[in-house]
């Protein structure tokens, strides 16, 4: 059997994919049973993060078992097998190895250093744990990845390197400023009580604002949260517990939101963020209009360019706007009477055209195909300066592609960084929104909303790719180099062992037989001669198979190794069902205590 990955991750697939990907508790345990379930695996782990869904599984076939788990990848995560396969990597054997303890140090997360990937390395072994599914090679594997990963956090400086998404984000939040400096007195509102919105609000705690509310579907759970924040030693900040109904109502009287849950719908829509800041003087600012800005805005949240051939189209929101929020094409101003759907018909800037992929990214195919027939005979608009032109002709046909992109996705894709273009400044933020979810639970069309910064998944992805790599990066990476050689090594070894036992079992099975056939020609033998003939046979046996058992151990450690065991087996012909019995009672010994006992797969 030979250890396979397959997966995708925030470095090979975009965020879109990754949140339409995203497997809930149920889904990641009907994955584990029906890998299993299989015929390729015979054990399986999930490896399931905001940014990265990782199938581990022992398989008898390489090929058979790519095509398995990616399709079980695909059947579970809901996201069509065409559509995921471009976007999966395959790891196999000793590239398996090095994948899973790369991640275990923080060497492939988004921010990199950060340990908190060694408490969801953990929770995934004690859930396979749970249903039996992790054997002996994903016992060993998962729990050497955890013993890796602290030996290159207690080693080197790799926490110097990175750090949790929690506090990268506020770092983002903050926009330079000092952390501690741009928190203190803010009230936070804290959406969630899991793990990662826990670690939020304590992270909030030391900075320093002035109050933490912690909004969670069970009562229990944000309660107990705040009631550890309020008696928390020195922090001395005030916390308190409330229902996920009056969370709108807090949004008004809130500095920082953080949310981290598992909804698999928006909890912020735009319209609601909108409302909670109409009343913080951010609407009379030039550019925003009932709350939203228009729609050629600098920085983040800008009107993508017109739909050209080159366009990238790897950004679809699965859960885009719904019927009434598209804030790209409505709410721009009184509108053209002669469109049907009342788009404004507003000066069109370089490069830019209302009517073309900012005014209709969100609309579904039905409301394009009638905002293309008013296009057809549009009045040409005015310019937008010197240079800039508008060609109806142009924008037809962008809109026809639009609309067969719609036809295939289902929604236009939303693209929140195009080139610059000018416009109005954006007014300084009041509220600040941290969505740390996936799938998300923050609207994405909130970027274009005036007065508020959100940072999301994909905004750190961004800002990730640029941090700086710290020198113990490399000290780590040789930490992993040889922890999965000494790791491949052992693995090898233990292949072969359950062999030599075998042969030893035959080896003794040979000297008890001659002893009894000894005995029935000899009964005149006494104890005395009969233990000493014993114990001479056995050891001329232990010493004829000693050197060539250690030697086979030594050359099965060693890459290439493997078929020392298959040598061994045809030499003194070992039966088959032998060895593997010795296997199977070797892995029952080695059964972690806390597997046992657990309820059925």
């Amino acid at each position: 059997m030979s250890l396979l990955v397959v997966g995708l991750s925030h470095r090979s697939a975009p965020v879109s994919v990754l949140e339409r990907a995203t497997l809930a508790m149920d889904a990641q345990v009907k994955l584990l049973q029906d890998t299993v379930a299989a015929e390729p695996a015979s054990e399986a782990a999930v490896l399931a993060t905001c940014n990265r869904i990782e199938l581990y599984a022992d398989v008898d076939k390489f090929h058979a078992g790519v095509a398995e788990l990616s399709t079980l990848l695909a059947q579970h995560s809901g996201v069509g097998l065409d559509e995921l396969t471009p976007y999966l990597y395959v790891h196999y054997e000793d590239r398996a190895v090095h994948h899973l303890f790369s991640v275990a140090c923080g060497l492939d997360s988004m921010v990199v250093g950060e340990g908190q990937i060694l408490g969801q390395i953990k929770d995934s072994l004690a859930k396979a744990q749970d249903l039996h599914t992790a054997g002996r090679l994903l016992n060993d594997l998962f729990q050497q990845a955890l013993r890796v990963g602290k030996r290159a956090h207690s080693e080197t400086g790799i926490d110097r390197a990175g750090q949790s998404l929690v506090t990268f984000g506020l770092e983002q939040l903050a926009a330079g400023a000092d952390v501690q400096a741009w928190a203190r007195g803010k009230k936070a509102l804290v959406i969630g009580a899991g793990s990662m919105s826990s670690l939020a609000a304590a992270t909030l705690a030391r900075a320093g604002v002035g109050e933490v509310v912690i909004a969670n579907r069970t009562a229990d759970r944000a309660e107990r949260l705040a009631e550890i924040l309020s008696d928390g030693g020195d922090t001395g900040v005030a916390a308190r517990a409330m229902a996920m109904e009056s969370v709108p109502g807090e949004l008004t009287r809130a500095d920082v939101v953080v949310s981290c849950t598992g909804a698999t719908g928006l909890v912020l829509s735009a319209e609601a963020v909108a409302a909670a800041i109409s009343g913080r003087g951010v609407l009379d600012v030039p550019g925003a209009v009932a709350g939203r800005e228009d729609v050629a805005q600098p920085g983040v949240g800008e009107v993508p360019p017109r739909f050209g051939s080159g366009a990238a189209l790897g950004g679809t929101n699965a859960r885009g706007l719904g019927e009434g929020d598209d804030v790209t094409a409505r709410g721009l101003g009184d509108g053209d009477e002669s469109c049907p759907l009342d788009l404004a018909p507003i000066q069109a800037a370089a490069d830019f055209s209302v009517l073309g992929e900012g005014a209709v990214a969100g609309m579904a195919a039905a409301e394009l195909e009638q905002h293309a027939a008013w296009v057809d005979n549009a009045p040409r608009p005015q310019t937008g300066g010197a240079g800039a032109s508008f060609d109806p002709a142009q924008d037809a046909d962008a809109i026809v592609a639009l609309a067969a992109l719609a036809a295939t996705v289902g929604r236009i894709p939303e693209r929140r960084k195009p080139e610059p273009v000018v416009g109005p400044p954006r007014p300084a933020p009041v509220l600040f929104l941290l969505d740390l979810a996936m799938p998300r639970d923050i609207d994405a069309a909130v970027h274009r909303l005036g007065g508020v910064r959100l940072v999301d998944i994909e905004s750190l992805a961004e800002a990730s790719a640029d941090a700086p790599m710290a020198a113990d990066v490399d000290q780590v990476r040789r930490i992993v180099a040889d922890e999965v050689a000494a790791f491949g090594a052992a693995l090898r070894a233990a292949h072969i062992t359950p062999t030599v036992v075998a042969l030893r079992t035959m080896a003794a099975d040979v000297v008890a037989n001659e002893i009894a056939r000894l005995e029935g020609r000899l009964p005149e033998l006494d104890d005395k001669h009969r233990a000493e003939i014993t114990q001479t046979v056995k050891r001329v046996v232990d010493k004829l198979l000693h050197a060539p058992t250690v030697r086979v151990k030594q050359l099965a450690a060693e890459p290439g190794g493997a078929g020392y065991a298959d040598a061994l087996r045809t030499l003194f012909d070992l039966d088959q069902e032998t060895v593997a019995a010795v296997s199977r009672a070797e892995g029952a010994e080695d059964e972690p205590e806390n597997s046992k006992d657990r309820g059925p797969a």
